[in-house]
């Protein structure tokens, strides 16, 4: 039985946050925290999953307090493009359980 092949162009399964992962969530904290108007003292990715397309996707659980998290859409461009990481879309008042999908 061979591994699932993804689906082109869909997103991955969900994976355990790396440090790449919070460090791309640390970049985009500030567009979220302005967008909300509030700030967000604890900010730690638990979870992903990527999508490539003319570009990249993440999709990132981020913990916010005990048990409130946020899921976060950023988009990263072609390295040719030279643009910042864009927070494209965001969903507020998750919880832990809540699973991490495409929004």
């Amino acid at each position: 039985m061979s591994a699932p092949v993804p689906t082109l162009g869909g997103p991955s399964e969900v994976k355990r946050a790396t440090a790449e992962i919070q460090a791309i969530a640390d970049k985009v904290k500030s567009q979220l925290e302005e967008k909300e108007n509030k700030k967000y003292p604890t900010f730690k990715a638990t979870e992903y999953m990527s999508q490539v397309v003319a570009g990249t996707n993440y999709f990132i659980k981020v913990q916010v307090a005990d048990d409130d998290f946020v899921h976060l859409r950023v988009f990263e461009s072609l390295p040719h493009e030279n643009k910042a990481l864009a927070l494209s879309n965001y969903q507020t008042n998750k919880t832990k359980q809540d699973e991490l999908a495409y929004f």
